[in-house]
């Protein structure tokens, strides 16, 4: 078992074991996206509307979008390493539960609980590269972790059609969650060996912020119900619950304000607004997977519903997207000293356009041809996709002190997630509606949902390019009260495009360079 070291001392295995929990965030990131090709046999097989059946994939994003932040806070408070291995095993043994399912409401049930289980682990992979990286490798590390959040979402379609493909049969929608046990068990095995066994730069152990969590729990699940619901096919009335949402969020915030000012641990320290890079980075991740993540399920839709291709076809035919986000992703990760925010800038400019075109082109071609007619775009916008996505997890979270990484991963990835439910329910109303506007005329409602998710990508563009046309500056915020050591960071600013570096502390920070 890997013991902490002293602070300065990366851990050697620090790489293998940020591999290890990698695995574990691709997995439950990629059962937001994967299931969705295998919805039409769940629904043959039970026999069940389109609209109870959608909840496989609604109630998912809705637990997993409500256990984040409180499981970022027990991460930064009893270990990462042990929230880590509490909420794979949960993660197998529900994808175990889900994959067996014999009735609809045991298939929901372990569906939710499956969310929960995949809420808990994302917000602990930030929090162990905080723990476990320094300087420049940190830049890196949350570059590759970036990386998997792109791309989890971008394969989904492309991997799910080919385990349905490969496993057959009416039962064969089972392999989507049983394939997650055998790497589940792997990958848990391999981190009780190789992720750190207690964090040198968490706090010591504090109270956990029952009544922000509480406040904040049900603001988001006013905010997602009604989106979800909707997505479901579920009752209309439900979105008056926005209103009590933004009267719960609300109280949430001042909630939290008034317990920093007590010296009470918030369940989200307000310093983090104003951590350089935090603020500006969730809203471009709100805004970007606001339209990213519904493209997947028009494009489903179009070539399924209205071309006749395979599950496997139609993931096939966005592959484009997927390999063009893997390669940039990468290259992106290890550029993102040198240009920081300009990357993210030009990654969205590629997406909007590459979208765009795509919704062009297949507003007037169909048949065979759409696939191959849309691959040129859809290289183009992965390739901006992967500019995106690693880059802007990179510059919202290396500023972030390690005392509230796995907080901070939390809230990062619960704007993200608000995002996707937002733009899941977005782009299908406006394709649906397209389709009953011109007579089932798919190439039409594609077209006209495709260039509205173009439009949120220019959107997330004129953020990004506020942020850098305003130079902010914000300094990082001190550690709790009672924390010893000392929080210090240098920004080398010698060139316009100086590479970020951070002093060696007793609890490193790295400093991006603010534009």
């Amino acid at each position: 078992m890997t013991q902490g070291l002293p602070t300065g001392s990366p851990d050697p295995r620090r790489w293998r074991a940020l591999t290890v929990s990698l695995v574990g965030a691709f997995m439950v990131l990629l059962d937001v996206s994967i299931v969705n090709v295998a919805l039409p046999s769940i629904e043959r097989e039970f026999g069940v509307s389109a609209g109870t059946v959608q909840w496989v994939v609604s109630g998912y994003a809705l637990a997993f979008g409500l256990a984040l932040v409180p499981a970022g806070r027990l991460g930064d408070t009893i270990g990462r390493r042990r929230m880590f291995l509490i909420a794979l095993s949960a993660f197998v043994l529900t994808s175990a539960l889900t994959g067996a399912a014999q009735t609809t409401e045991w298939l929901l049930a372990a569906r939710l609980l499956q969310g929960v289980a995949g809420g808990m682990l994302i917000p602990q992979n930030v929090g162990l590269i905080q723990d476990m990286f320094q300087g420049a490798e940190r830049a890196r590390a949350f570059g590759v972790l970036g990386s998997v959040v792109g791309l989890s979402t971008a394969v989904g379609p492309v991997l799910g059609g080919l385990i349905l493909n490969l496993a057959g049969g009416a039962g064969g929608w089972r392999w989507v969650f049983y394939v997650n046990v055998p790497i589940g068990l792997a990958a848990l095995v391999l981190a009780a060996r190789l992720v750190p066994a207690r964090s040198t730069t968490s706090p010591p152990r504090t109270h956990l912020d029952l009544v922000g969590s509480l406040l904040l729990g049900a603001g988001v699940l006013a905010l997602l119900l009604p989106v979800v619901s909707t997505e479901s096919g579920g009752a209309s009335w439900l979105w008056w619950l926005l209103v009590p949402a933004a009267l719960l969020l609300a109280a949430f915030a001042r909630w939290e304000v008034r317990a920093a000012g007590r010296g009470r641990t918030p369940l989200i320290d307000p310093q983090l607004a104003r951590t350089a890079g935090f603020p500006t980075g969730a809203a471009i991740a709100l805004v970007y997977f606001t339209g990213f993540t519904g493209i997947w399920v028009v494009l489903a839709l179009f070539f399924q519903d209205g071309l006749g291709y395979s599950p496997l076809r139609s993931g096939l035919a966005v592959t484009p997207f997927a390999l063009g986000s893997a390669v940039s992703a990468v290259l992106a990760g290890r550029a993102v000293p040198r240009f920081g925010r300009w990357l993210v800038v030009a990654g969205l400019l590629a997406a909007a356009v590459g979208i765009g075109a795509t919704a062009l082109l297949l507003r007037t071609v169909g048949g065979d041809t759409a696939a191959w007619a849309a691959a040129g775009p859809l290289l183009v916008a992965g390739i901006g996709g992967g500019m995106v996505a690693s880059p802007n997890t990179s510059l919202s979270l290396q500023s972030v002190p390690a005392w509230m990484a796995g907080v901070a991963g939390g809230a990062l990835q619960t704007a993200q997630r608000i995002g996707a439910a937002l733009g899941t329910a977005l782009l299908a109303t406006v394709y649906y509606h397209a389709l009953a506007g011109t007579g089932r005329g798919f190439g039409a409602a594609v077209s006209d949902a495709l260039l509205c998710a173009a439009g949120l990508m220019l959107l997330a563009m004129l953020i990004a390019v506020g942020d850098l046309t305003a130079g902010r500056h914000r300094s990082l915020p001190p550690p709790p009260q009672g924390m010893t050591g000392t929080l210090a960071g240098v920004v080398s600013r010698s060139t316009p495009h100086e590479g970020v570096t951070a002093q060696s502390c007793a609890h490193p920070v790295l400093v991006p360079d603010a534009r």
